[in-house]
């Protein structure tokens, strides 16, 4: 009981610091007629946290007249929908840069929440931007945010444990299974698991599971109709292989029911995985000093199944102006320091974040410290975006509640799926 009281003392007091700002955290107008103070909200860094402080540093030194409050949010990203909602929704103005999910841009420009972009973030500055990460800041002809960095879902796997039993990474998700059955037998140690993923009810599942849907050539939503679409044969066998990794194949441990990214992270880093998926940034945090797995990590495209085509699911954070900001211009010029050349370099170096600008890709020194970059750069180009609507929220919980449910055993596949898809197309009934 104590945890959850903490869990929502501290929701509450993180609710009251955005709204009403960190009142002494910058120099009063009075000392410093000139001075503009900006708050930018965005989720906790993975990893490192000092790339993305000293970034902030170095804006304010080249702009003297302009300081940063810097408020990061809870790493949930469903915390962190909440407390824009409620502070968006109910007029706050303490709000000036927001970093976004990918997924966030149609409901948050729809509502009205953030200011379109079209007149500062021009065709030619867009020219250098990837383009599917510009078609996720797009809605309704208008560009609404300016994208940060990207994400696709990657297959770590332990290079010296596949190597001593002759196996190559796997293509396919029957081989991963195969050879992760090989590999627990052969090791003979009950603490190392076959295959963590992110199964916990939060965000990050649906991410894992879109990537199973599509790889078994199925989808959440058909795309002619908007409508939701979740018994087809395909979907429902995705849903039903990740419970049965779990519970019949047995190579995913239970704990991946309660998993998110850092946790499956430490788990693989740890030595106690064979595979792992996640998102580039664990890459950096893997071949750190002092890191058991250092020089054993290899990085190849998620598994897929039969002869379909890979598929990663595109994430990625995105900044906006919010509307009520006061300072739209000083803005703007974080922003285009943010998701410049070089602040993208210094991020994708010290922190793992993979840029948004396609020319980053092309850096000598960012390839020699990340050689396995050429190799995923064609997976963070071509990765899909979640179900692209401005209901997406609403779609998301349902869809988070049938799948831990069938992932913790307790629903069957087809139930949950007819479950969802019910639940879905009623609310997006009452939302026409």
């Amino acid at each position: 009981m104590w945890s959850d009281l903490t869990r929502i003392f501290s929701f509450v007091a993180l609710l009251h610091i955005v709204l009403y700002g960190c009142q002494g955290s910058a120099p009063s107008p009075s000392e410093h007629p000139d001075l503009v103070t900006i708050t930018f909200t965005h989720g906790k860094v993975s990893g490192d946290p000092r790339p993305l402080e000293d970034l902030i540093a170095e804006f304010e030194a080249a702009h003297p007249t302009i300081r940063v409050r810097d408020e990061p949010l809870p790493p949930s990203t469903d915390q962190q929908h909440q407390l824009y909602a409620i502070n968006l929704e109910g007029g706050s103005d303490n709000i000036d840069v927001l970093a976004m999910d990918v997924i966030w841009v149609p409901e948050f420009s729809r509502a009205g929440w953030i200011r379109p972009l079209d007149f500062e973030f021009t065709p030619a500055m867009q020219a250098d931007f990837i383009p599917n990460a510009l078609d996720a800041v797009t809605q309704d002809g208008l560009v609404w945010a300016v994208p940060w960095n990207v994400d696709a879902g990657l297959l770590y796997y332990r290079k010296d444990l596949l190597k001593k039993y002759s196996r190559p990474p796997p293509r396919t998700w029957d081989e991963l299974i195969e050879t992760a059955k090989i590999i627990m037998k052969g090791e003979r140690d009950q603490r190392l698991h076959g295959f963590v993923w992110q199964g916990r009810q939060y965000e990050g599942l649906i991410c894992d599971a879109m990537e199973f849907i599509w790889g078994n050539g199925g989808h959440v939503l058909k795309p002619d109709t908007g409508w939701a679409d979740l018994t087809n044969v395909a979907t429902v066998g995705a849903v039903s292989f990740m419970r049965d990794l779990i519970h019949h194949h047995k190579v995913s441990p239970e704990v991946v029911t309660t998993s998110d990214e850092e946790a499956t992270r430490h788990i693989f880093g740890t030595g106690r995985a064979i595979f792992m998926r996640n998102w580039p940034y664990a890459w950096v945090l893997l071949e750190r000093d002092g890191s058991s797995v250092q020089g054993k990590v290899g990085i190849v495209s998620l598994p897929t199944f039969g002869s379909n085509p890979h598929v990663s699911t595109l994430g990625g954070w995105h900044l906006g102006i919010a509307k009520n900001s006061h300072h739209p211009e000083e803005a703007w010029t974080f922003i285009e320091f943010l998701t410049s050349h070089h602040a993208q370099q210094v991020m994708a170096l010290r922190a793992g974040i993979q840029a948004s600008r396609t020319a980053v890709y092309q850096d000598p020194e960012l390839n020699a410290a990340q050689p396995f970059l050429a190799d995923i750069q064609p997976m963070l180009f071509s990765a899909r975006p979640r179900p692209v609507t401005p209901f997406y929220p609403m779609v998301s919980q349902i869809l988070q509640s049938e799948f831990s449910a069938v992932l913790a055993n307790v629903r069957d596949p087809h139930v949950a799926m007819r479950s969802a898809e019910r639940q879905i197309n009623h609310a997006l009934g009452k939302q026409q």
